[in-house]
């Protein structure tokens, strides 16, 4: 294989590019930020009141349509890879791998050692996820997704110090700095700029 010399200007712009059309395919698929915060607003909310309001449902109950919603992902991904004309790029696929992983591992600690896990199991969650959503931001160079993956972080550790049915509470109102704004605001400029 032959190796290519890049002058500092052409790797700086290589680099551009690459960051641009890795934002393009985020854009593509920029409304899954807001599905998945709303997902995980609906179901830590209705975790929150089966436990406040002792209810006789399961506290998992909600937590099913994680599994769910990670299927309808990983489809649409499937389909939407093979109509899309932007190409993959190497930071598009490490968000993506990184999704993947994260996602997976999220539903095993979660339905295999929530009871190892015990109190700490939404601060992990929330740190695990902060991550993600940190180097998504850094990767699409999209302040307030970076913003609300540095506050998730933050908030993560606020469960250490309050009751454990808030837990869900916390988790709700991460999902909103996380995901939601973010979701809103992105797509709101992309809607701008395709104008």
């Amino acid at each position: 294989m032959e190796e290519t010399n890049f002058t500092p200007e052409e790797s700086l712009l290589l680099i551009a590019k690459t960051i641009e059309e890795t934002k393009r395919k985020f854009e593509e698929n920029g409304y899954l930020l807001l599905f998945w915060g709303i997902l995980i607003f609906i179901i830590t909310l209705s975790q929150f009141f089966i436990a406040s309001l002792n209810l006789n449902i399961g506290i998992g109950l909600p937590a099913l349509l994680y599994p769910l919603a990670a299927i309808y992902t990983f489809i649409f991904f499937q389909k939407k890879d093979k109509r899309s004309k932007l190409p993959k790029t190497i930071l598009g696929n490490i968000i993506q791998a990184m999704g993947i992983v994260l996602g997976a591992n999220l539903l095993i600690l979660g339905f295999l050692f929530r009871t190892q896990l015990g109190l700490a199991l939404i601060p992990i969650f929330l740190v695990l996820l902060s991550f993600w959503v940190i180097i998504c931001g850094v990767a699409i160079k999209f302040k307030p997704l970076l913003i609300g993956g540095i506050l998730l972080n933050l908030i993560a550790f606020i469960p250490f110090f309050i009751e454990w049915q808030y837990h869900f509470l916390i988790m709700s109102f991460a999902s909103v700095v996380a995901f939601i704004i973010p979701g809103i605001l992105f797509n709101n400029a992309q809607r701008e700029e395709n104008v």
